[in-house]
């Protein structure tokens, strides 16, 4: 298996507002070959913390994920998002091979 955690900061106040755009996301990413799970996880102590861990089966499916046409399509659409100070925000992307379960 394949992990990617990708974490981004957002003014707290906004953190509930980004969450439920995950909670409402296109999944597409649920029909891309390899696909095994998504998740939205929230930092505990800081509510504006958040990372979205995607699971694949190799690192090749989500390399795939990536130069797909949906990948982009979705990651264009967030850089027009009416909130300016939300789609200027960059995750901190990190990459695992799963070892061990």
């Amino acid at each position: 298996m394949y992990t990617v955690f990708s974490t981004f900061d957002v003014p707290d106040e906004k953190s509930d507002e980004v969450i439920n755009i995950y909670k409402n996301r296109s999944r597409s990413v649920d029909n891309a070959p390899g696909f095994i799970d998504f998740l939205l996880l929230q930092n505990d102590k800081r509510s504006g913390e958040l990372t979205v861990q995607l699971i694949f089966e190799t690192k090749e499916d989500y390399l795939n994920w990536v130069r797909s046409k949906d990948f982009k399509r979705i990651h264009d659409l967030e850089k027009k998002y009416p909130d300016q100070e939300l789609a200027a925000v960059i995750p901190k992307v990190t990459q695992y091979k799963v070892v061990a379960k």
